[in-house]
Formats: C-alpha cells, structure tokens, sequence
C-alpha cells in the first residue's frame, strides 16, 4: 500500500492525499484548491498529478474550499466514482462549490475587462456554478460512527473532528490478503470549547496516521479570550468613527463571530453598531447550520435553541445579497462592523472593502483566521509590509491590523502532541497540512515522546510505503 500527498505537503492549501491499495483500488482524501500566488495557484489548481476517471473513491473531511474545492473539475475530468462525506458536510458542499464557481467566472471577467494585461493562460475559469451543481450526484452522505463499504476490500467511518460543522475524521480499515491495516486521516483537527459545535473524538486504534499540523509548533490563546478581544476592538474602532473590517469565511468562521457578538449585544458589552455580513455564501451556509442540529454543543442548545432563539441574528446584524447593497456600504460612515469573504482575502467582497478602507487610519482590519503564505491576508497581517496589491493597485496599509488567534479552529501545538500521544497502536505518522516550520519541531517532539514512530514530512507527490 502506498500513500501519495498531491497537496497539503509543506503547506496548509490543496489538501489531496491518495491511498494505493495492493488490488489496484485508488482512494483520494480529500480535493481541494490551492490558493497563494495566482499565478502558481492557477498552474497547481488546472493540474492533477492523477488520472480522475482512475480514482476509485473519494472521502471528504469537510467542506472549506482547501478540502473540497477542486471535486468539481475531478468531476469534471472523467471522475465518477462516490464522493463520501457527512450529511452536514454535503449540504454545505452544494452551496461553497456553487459559490466557488461563481467567483471564478466573476474573477476571470473582471480581469478581461480590467487587467487584460494580467491574464494567466488558462481555458476559461476552472469550473463553472453549472459543473459545481452538475458534481453534487455522485456526493454521498454518512453518518458519524457508522461503518461504511468504500470499495473492495475498504470500511471507512467518520468521527467528530470538531473544526467545523460536519467535518470528520476518518478511519479506514483496509483489508489485504490476511492482514487488516487502519488508516487515520486527522482532516482538519479541531479544538475543545469551540462555540457552537462539538469537541473533537479520540482517534481509536490506528496503525498508520495522516495528521495535520497547521499550528504544530504554536500555542493558541484560550477560546474565552477571543470573545473579550473581539469587543475591545469593536468599542475602541467606534470610539474613533471607525469601521471593523472582518475577512471571514463564510463557513464556521463567520457563524462564529455573529454568534460572539449576538452573546456581546445581550451582556450590553458592545455598543449599538450595525453589524453587516456582507456575503450571500455566508446567508446561505447559515441556512445549513439550522438544518444540522445534530452537530451542535451542549452550550449552542441551552444558550439559544433552548428559548427558540436564533443565534445568527439579532437586531444589529444585516444580511447583504446584491452587489449594490455591498458598493453602498462604502459611501456610509462608521462606525460599523463589515464581515465579508474570503478568509484569507484571496477572492470575494473582502478585497473590494480592503481597497476602500485600508487607507483610513480610523479603521482596523481583524484578522480571526489562519492566513496561509503568499495570500493577500498573511501580507496584511506581517508587521514588516506597509503596503499591499489589490486588484492591481498598490495600497498603502494605514488602518489598524489587528489578529486573534483565539478563534482558530484548527487544534494547537499542545492539542496536537495530545492527539497523536493518545493513539493506541500507532507505528507511522504522516504530517500534512502545515508549512515546514510548524512541521519540523512537530516532529521532534513526537520523535522525543514516542521514538518507536516513524515520522515522515511528504514532499508533494512523494509516495510512502505502508
């Protein structure tokens, strides 16, 4: 058995990990985009280093555009075999591939119509909102804990991952001649006390591990802290005329904060400012988070759901749709707060409300995600650049930047050690999803703890034995 890392490998985009089974049997984990330097993500995201229509099965961990974000072009390429996810998961699927298709036909429009010289030689955009509706029929859901029949010779079940709604781990047990082998996929590993959903499971009995390690040599702060971060930033920015400026992704994130902020509004810990989610994804993951209470904590139920509240809306919060209703924001004063997508500020209305406001020195730009390298978002952040690219133009960064850290729902550097630790029966590790300064001391430190491991830190495209 081998298993090929075609993404996420000494880097956290384009997670795609392939399981080769001595009977010929290929299954993908996970198919996502890459994102970083358009130019390189353009090159990255329109090749596989696969045959689609020779995948067998694909399993997906959880919907965020890194995970899943290129199942329409496999689709598209000849793939047609089922792709497995939770039931949560595929909902959320249909409604970020949709979105994912339209902002790359509006990306490449925009760039004919503006930026022609700027053009990446590509055949159109990568897949279109038809291709993503197209893909969704061969997406099957699962439930959690359930054993299911991947194909000859394979099991998979999925376990609470905690990162996300409906993100999973993933077991498989896989048999070979008289041997039976498990196979654990961390996907994204959440952590405990996230707001809204459940913390993650413990990993059973695995031989082999495929484990992320986007924050495996940093410590976050505790969750609690963001919440009280969060409402400084909101009073002091109001305090000036201000606007907060939120690069959210529409998927957890986003929930996240309106459900901080509607837990703020009601302790009266932030003043009466208008609180704009401007991003139709985000209208419409929320609808799936109300269709999926089984995945929700003790906390979301008593807090909310309990007294028939919503948790996503409350009397400060306003959902935008229309691309008018986005442009008007820029002609309104502060104070106000402005949640928009993408996450790391690659596509989407973000990049339009960061051209209009990172010059005002009354604002602050906040940063409550991970930022991976060479994005617009990771720029923004590092203290050493004064001044950014968007859309072409250079802008000078004069407004506040501001990260939390708190609200990451990736595990830490101590969850990480936990995690892998507690694994019964483990011989082999396989680090993903991390670039190589939080992999290496990861790995020294597994290496210290459990020296019968062996630990292997794939190159992308480098194939592992098992």
């Amino acid at each position: 058995m081998k298993i090929i890392s075609h993404g996420a490998a000494r880097e956290v985009t384009g997670t795609c990990h392939e399981i080769q089974l001595a009977n010929g049997k290929r299954i993908l984990l996970d198919c996502g985009l890459f994102q970083g330097h358009r130019k390189e993500a353009v090159t990255k995201n329109s090749q596989f280093s696969f045959e689609p229509a020779e995948i067998d099965a694909v399993i997906l961990s959880h919907a965020h555009a890194d995970h899943v974000g290129r199942i329409p072009l496999l689709y598209k390429r000849g793939y047609r075999g089922k792709v497995y996810c939770t039931y949560a998961t595929k909902d959320l699927a249909d409604v970020m591939l949709q979105d994912s298709g339209y902002i790359q036909e509006k990306d490449e429009e925009y760039f004919r119509k503006h930026l022609p010289d700027t053009m990446l030689a590509c055949e159109g955009p990568l897949y279109t909102q038809q291709d993503a509706i197209d893909c969704m029929e061969i997406f099957q859901g699962q439930n959690y804990g359930e054993w299911f029949t991947v194909c000859d010779g394979v099991q998979a079940q999925f376990l609470e991952a905690g990162h996300i709604v409906g993100a999973a781990m993933i077991v498989l047990e896989i048999v070979e001649g008289s041997r039976v082998h498990r196979v654990g996929f961390t996907g994204d590993l959440g952590r405990n006390m996230l707001p809204i959903i459940r913390d993650p499971a413990d990993m059973p009995p695995v031989e082999t591990l495929i484990c992320e390690s986007t924050y495996g040599n940093r410590e976050h702060e505790g969750i609690q802290t963001a919440k009280h971060a969060l409402q400084e930033i909101i009073v002091s920015t109001s305090k000036r005329g201000g606007k907060i400026i939120i690069p959210a992704f529409s998927l957890e994130r986003t929930q996240e904060i309106v459900y901080d902020l509607h837990v703020l509004w009601d302790a009266k810990e932030i003043p009466a400012v208008p609180i704009i989610i401007d991003s139709p994804l985000a209208s419409r993951v929320t609808g799936v988070f109300m269709r999926h209470p089984e995945c929700y904590d003790k906390d979301m139920y008593e807090k909310f759901l309990a007294r028939a509240h919503n948790p996503f809306q409350f009397s400060l919060v306003r959902y935008t749709e229309s691309a008018e209703e986005s442009k008007e924001l820029n002609g309104t004063p502060g104070p106000m707060v402005i949640m928009a997508g993408a996450g790391m500020c690659e596509a989407g209305r973000i990049r339009h409300h960061l051209r209009n406001n990172l010059e005002d020195v009354r604002n602050t730009i906040v940063a409550v995600g991970y930022m991976a390298e060479n994005t617009l978002g990771r720029s923004l952040m590092e203290p050493e650049i004064s001044e950014v690219k968007i859309f072409g133009e250079v802008y000078e960064k004069k407004a506040k930047t501001v990260y939390i850290n708190a609200y990451s729902g990736h595990a830490d550097m101590a969850d990480l050690d936990n995690f892998v630790c507690s694994v019964k029966g483990l011989k082999r590790v396989i680090l993903v999803h991390g670039e190589i300064e939080q992999m290496k001391p990861f790995a020294e430190r597994l290496q210290h703890v459990r020296g019968d491991l062996g630990i292997s830190l794939p190159e992308r495209g480098e194939e592992i034995e098992v």
